[in-house]
């Protein structure tokens, strides 16, 4: 989008924001499914559509199968929409964000909250998504790391200098995932933790997400993209690849394929939408991971998280925008 058009679709001043993967947690969505239509029809439709019972999974686990990539990715999609429907049936028009955007998987969420995804299709494209990258990740095992107290330039010279390994996500200010192959991964953490960095922390994952390890699953990928049909987005969508607003359905398309090969560029979509008016961030999901890292990013903006039923009850969605 041109810096124009945004000025143009910005005049509110909340940003809704969606967790990816990593916030999924058993028993998540329980209580909304409870309380609210709106999530209990999200639910039994993730159900229908996966074939097997997602709700079961995501309020009883067990956590291992919750945790699996195949599994995480609509789970947490279904129940950071599920809280969005209640908090929207609770509401109604009052929820009128100028930019949505997501972390990872969640930026699925922010895809149907804008209206460009419905729900169906969001859900088989993750579930699709998390196959494709299990498989890449058994045809090329990797891993990933937190690296915590380096600024981001001097982590990617340490990336260039090593080789198989990427910047994966850029998530606040001292704190940057790497993903790689192995040997690569634990070479550069090495080198991290010499020229300066806190901590390097290893996890606890098999598959290297966001990195060219991950192209044979965004080939594959592709080919599913260019058959959806979809509208432009009703609300801006601040985008991982670029971290900038897209809306068109051809940027949207590019988003989708380059997102599984490409850095999260979350600190510069953080910045990008305070740049464009945005004076307050919701957090739409479980826990509250993006909480923590936006405030991280600018303590001076306020965010809220809404990831219960009892945040739900207890929002004043009338004052978000004064």
């Amino acid at each position: 989008m041109t810096s124009e058009a945004v000025a143009d679709q910005t005049q509110g001043k909340i940003a809704l924001v969606f967790p990816g993967g990593g916030s999924q947690h058993v028993g998540m969505g329980r209580d909304v499914h409870a309380r609210y239509p709106a999530a209990r029809q999200l639910f039994d439709e993730a159900d229908a559509v996966l074939g097997f019972s997602l709700s079961r999974l995501c309020f009883e686990g067990p956590e291992d199968e919750l945790d699996d990539t195949v599994n995480a990715q609509p789970a947490g999609l279904t129940a950071s929409a599920a809280i969005l429907a209640a908090l929207r049936e609770q509401n109604g028009d009052e929820i009128s964000p100028a930019f949505v955007a997501g972390h990872s998987t969640g930026e699925y969420t922010a895809l149907w909250a804008a209206g460009v995804l419905d729900f169906a299709s969001a859900l088989s494209l993750v579930r699709e998504r998390g196959l494709l990258m299990k498989e890449a990740g058994e045809e090329q095992p990797g891993t990933m790391a937190a690296v915590l107290g380096m600024d981001a330039a001097t982590l990617q010279a340490i990336c260039d200098e090593v080789g198989d390994v990427w910047l994966s996500n850029d998530n606040a200010p001292g704190q940057i995932v790497i993903a790689g192959k192995k040997p690569a991964l634990e070479r550069a953490l090495q080198l991290a933790v010499e020229r300066g960095a806190k901590r390097a922390v290893p996890l606890a994952v098999n598959i290297a997400s966001h990195c060219p390890l991950m192209a044979p699953a965004a080939e594959a990928f592709a080919k599913t993209v260019e058959k959806l049909s979809m509208p432009p987005a009703a609300v801006p969508i601040v985008a991982n690849v670029s971290a900038t607003a897209i809306a068109e359905p051809a940027e949207l398309r590019r988003e989708l394929v380059q997102h599984i090969t490409s850095q999260v560029r979350w600190v510069e979509s953080v910045r990008y939408m305070i740049a464009h008016g945005i004076q307050a961030f919701v957090e739409i999901g479980p826990k509250s991971v993006l909480s923590s890292l936006i405030k991280r990013i600018d303590r001076s903006v306020p965010v809220l998280s809404v990831a219960t039923a009892k945040d739900i009850e207890t929002v004043e969605v009338s004052r978000w925008e004064t």
